[in-house]
């Protein structure tokens, strides 16, 4: 009895340190700062070259995450797309299937390659899409995103991943399996996160150590460079550091594009 009144205590304690980092609250306040800052109200209309991105949200978040991420590039001269994946909570493998055929949908309307931009899990899937399909991908960006152990993130999170599964084995179509944390699925997929990325598909992920959600070390992916923020996990789509961060690497990938273009039309 006491044993159980400690494992209840213990995490409900954790929840609550949880709930007091990663709230609504923490996550937009860094909202004012950066429409405020530079890095939003400046910025030249042609830097994005009409580069392709796309933008995949992260667990049962949903593509207004990530929708101050989508105007940013607009302004930028990108041409940024919404993940098809409704709120992230389904199977891993289906996921990664419905985003390489938005990326040769996107390739497609675009006449290039397109950069995956993904936060938390989402990125992991950016990632797995990425090795599958090089010749699609310009360059990937993850933010806070869990690869190195992509069932590393907070108990909590990991508990409403058992319970999507548990509702799934009932029944209920679309969301994770059992097979996605514990099956083929998961193996398949842990595998493909620790394969090395094609040299043609440059990658940067960026992390915090004040995130809560996901430990720090997990998104120090091997094949990417590494950049430090000061966020929260949820907050990272509002901070201008990120911002500033992921603007020169994209009009980077996006000015070499053009002049590669530039070049096979002469």
């Amino acid at each position: 009895m006491l044993r159980s009144t400690a494992s209840v205590f213990t995490a409900t304690a954790g929840a609550v340190r949880l709930l007091t980092r990663e709230n609504a609250y923490t996550s937009l306040r860094d909202l004012p700062r950066l429409l405020r800052h530079p890095v939003w109200r400046a910025g030249r209309e042609d830097h994005g070259h009409g580069l392709g991105v796309l933008l995949v949200p992260g667990f049962c978040a949903g593509s207004p995450s990530l929708a101050l991420t989508r105007r940013w590039l607009q302004k930028r001269g990108f041409t940024p797309r919404n993940a098809d994946i409704g709120f992230d909570i389904g199977c891993t493998g289906e996921l990664v299937d419905r985003l390489e055929q938005q990326l040769t949908e996107h390739v497609h309307d675009t006449g290039g390659r397109v950069v995956l931009l993904g936060h938390s899990r989402g990125g992991g899937l950016a990632r797995l899409a990425a090795a599958r399909r090089p010749d699609l991908v310009r360059g990937l960006i993850m933010l806070g995103s869990p690869v190195v152990d992509p069932l590393g993130a907070h108990p909590i999170v990991l508990g409403a991943a058992h319970l999507l599964a548990r509702l799934s084995a009932a029944g209920l179509p679309g969301l994770l399996t059992a097979d996605c944390l514990t099956g083929r699925c998961r193996d398949d997929n842990v595998a493909g996160l620790a394969a090395p990325l094609s040299p043609d598909v440059p990658a940067l992920s960026v992390y915090s150590r004040r995130d809560a959600i996901v430990p720090w070390q997990s998104s120090l992916d091997p094949s990417a460079t590494h950049a430090e923020v000061r966020s929260t996990h949820l907050g990272l789509p509002l901070d201008p550091d990120v911002y500033s961060t992921i603007e020169p690497v994209l009009a980077s990938w996006a000015e070499t594009d053009d002049e590669r273009d530039l070049a096979q039309v002469r």
